[in-house]
């Protein structure tokens, strides 16, 4: 019975990034063995343990055949006589399928070692094309690898492309696309997430509101780029700069899904998209069971961006209806990342969006601010209650915000 460290601690290490959590291999043990030591077994589909102190993950070495469409479709033999060697074949990567013995040797039969120098993601082996998770897998490793200059070896970007054209992709469960999906938006780099879904036409089955962005045409004045979904990608990479939280990339992302709806004799103004555009993360939400505070985000982020950018122009009373509407009264900490994925759309776009300020930002920060300031008590104490007392309350919140005098603060800007 043998142990090994294996795939993205012994890759990370050699790296030079930080070690998350270890994964070990045991060779030539069985599953009574490793309950005998203590060991916990949770492993639904092969047998995997739980170290009884560190609580690490321990799997037996195993091989897998395909039996069925789909990435449950496969049986296992995790028999004592697997060798280490055929339970590295079995995995995605040359430089997820390197183990570290005890001694600190590395096992590297597949030179996973030499690709990871030469900054290559590359399969193992032609069972690579079994498994539609790996596109995933591959499409989420490029992003948060990105900093360090990765790319696809040209054979598995053909292998990528064939688990598409074989229907394996369309066999993903939602719940799977939406882990990898969220793991990208966390990484340095989530817009090549999704730019190798889309070269290799995943996009379109896994993400079809994106895809049908690509194409469709927007006024050039507020958007010399002219293609939605270059805007799209432009946006997202924007919010991965003024944001490490995944929910912000997530809404800049989908914030212009209704273009896609907008009717061709009317482009490329896409007046109602903001309406269109909710009802479309709606339907993606619910799809890929997204969690509810990315969803709520995106919704808020959709329908109110425009006011956002154009609140220079907006009266007192407006302003305040949409620091309502963004729930900035009750949970006033959602401000920012609203805000955030807002700016993102202002910047992604071509021109010199990206290098110019964004004072509206600011303006809607210092709105929220006066209103927030507005205390009830001396309308309580004036015994003002119900309908009443929340009437007077939006009055001095309007007064609080014309008090600010944004266009005149706009203007001073612009001098």
């Amino acid at each position: 019975m043998e142990t090994f460290l294996v795939g993205g601690a012994v890759r990370d290490r050699l790296l030079g990034r930080p070690v998350s959590e270890r994964d070990y291999v045991v060779v030539g043990a069985t599953p009574e063995r490793m309950e005998s030591l203590g060991f916990r077994p949770v492993g639904r589909d092969f047998p995997v343990f739980l170290h009884p102190q560190t609580h690490e993950e321990y799997a037996l070495a195993r091989t897998e055949r395909k039996t069925a469409r789909g990435y449950r479709g496969f049986s296992f033999n995790a028999s004592p006589e697997i060798t280490l060697r055929e339970d590295l074949a079995r995995r995605d990567l040359t430089i997820n399928a390197m183990a570290e013995a005890a001694d600190g040797t590395l096992i590297d039969p597949f030179g996973g070692r030499r690709d990871l120098e030469a900054r290559v993601l590359r399969h193992v082996s032609a069972a690579f094309v079994e498994d539609p998770v790996r596109l995933l897998r591959v499409a989420r490793l490029a992003a948060q690898l990105a900093p360090w200059g990765f790319h696809i070896a040209p054979e598995t970007g053909t292998m990528l492309r064939e688990l598409v054209r074989n229907g394996e992709v369309d066999a993903l469960v939602p719940e799977r696309v939406w882990a990898e999906c969220e793991k990208a938006l966390a990484s340095p780099a989530p817009v090549r997430f999704f730019q190798i879904l889309r070269d290799t036409g995943a996009l379109e089955v896994l993400f079809p509101e994106i895809a049908a962005l690509f194409g469709v045409p927007q006024p050039p004045r507020y958007h010399p780029e002219i293609d939605t979904g270059v805007h799209t990608f432009m946006v997202l990479e924007q919010a991965a700069r003024l944001s490490p939280r995944p929910e912000v990339r997530f809404a800049a992302l989908v914030h212009d899904l209704g273009k896609a709806d907008t009717p061709t004799e009317t482009l490329p103004s896409h007046r109602g998209h903001e309406e269109r555009s909710v009802a479309r993360i709606r339907a993606l939400a619910e799809r890929l069971r997204v969690p509810n505070r990315y969803r709520d985000l995106a919704i808020r982020v959709a329908r109110h961006h425009g006011l956002v950018h154009r609140v220079f122009e907006l009266r007192p009373k407006t302003v305040v209806k949409l620091l309502e509407a963004i729930d900035v009264l009750r949970r006033p900490e959602g401000l920012e990342p609203f805000l955030q994925a807002v700016e993102a759309d202002y910047r992604g776009r071509g021109g010199g969006f990206p290098d110019q300020s964004y004072p509206q930002a600011d303006a809607v920060r210092r709105a929220a601010e006066a209103v927030l300031a507005v205390s009830p008590q001396p309308l309580l104490d004036a015994g003002l209650r119900g309908a009443a007392l929340g009437e007077a309350l939006r009055r001095e919140r309007i007064r609080a915000v014309a008090a600010l005098d944004l266009q005149r603060s706009r203007n001073g800007l612009d001098s």
